[in-house]
């Protein structure tokens, strides 16, 4: 088992930048639902919890005592969400930046003042403009505020699928939270798709051509 650690963020701290934040996203890939991103800041190792992890190595209870513990000890959080209506007529990495901008915006109203260096999980998102930004393949496995925000992110956007899963009962969202598993897949050809499936996503949008024709 790999722990993230705070190596990164100490070195950050002794350039210079005090305040450096981990972002990370959930639902980059799912045919229904939000994208989510979350934000975590830390000032110090101490107040690192000792559970957390890359959110998707942690059971679903890890996830949830670690989500209020982070809660509990981070300087500051924030998570930001955006729609499946959004995703289709932004993109999906649009979307996720704007998820980004969104969590950054809550942390650095917390703080009352601008974040001075953000670390990001994936080196394939885009820039947020006017940071110092440090993209990092599998950040969120080896960096402590990336996983903590990689958490924040996925514990929000799972607890916003189970009540869309009470919303829309026929698809299993609780079983999946919006992923193309085949029990989803069977459900959307045989349902076809309900308000929060994205359907600029390939695999709902050939059953949509496909009813259409």
């Amino acid at each position: 088992m790999v722990y993230p650690d705070t190596k990164l963020e100490e070195s950050l701290w002794s350039d210079g930048y005090n305040i450096v934040a981990g972002l990370d996203e959930a639902g980059r890939g799912p045919l229904a639902g939000p994208v989510v991103a979350g934000c975590v800041v830390i000032s110090s190792p101490k107040q690192v919890v000792s559970i957390v992890r890359d959110s998707k190595k942690m059971t679903e209870k890890k996830r949830e005592e670690a989500f209020n513990l982070i809660m509990d000890t981070a300087t500051a959080f924030g998570y930001g969400i955006v729609s499946s209506d959004d995703i289709d007529r932004l993109g999906i990495q649009k979307a996720v930046l704007e998820a980004m901008q969104i969590a950054l915006e809550v942390v650095e109203e917390k703080l009352g003042k601008k974040v001075d260096y953000i670390i990001a999980d994936g080196k394939n998102i885009l820039s947020i403009n006017n940071y110092k930004m440090r993209k990092i393949t599998q950040g969120d496995l080896l960096h402590y505020s990336i996983s903590a925000a990689s958490v924040i992110a996925k514990v929000v956007r799972d607890r916003i699928m189970y009540k869309y899963a009470k919303k829309y009962p026929i698809y299993g969202f609780e079983k999946h939270v919006g992923y193309g598993t085949k029990y989803h897949m069977d459900m959307l050809k045989k349902h076809g798709p309900c308000s929060i499936h994205r359907r600029s996503f390939a695999p709902v949008d050939r059953l949509i051509y496909r009813e259409s024709h």
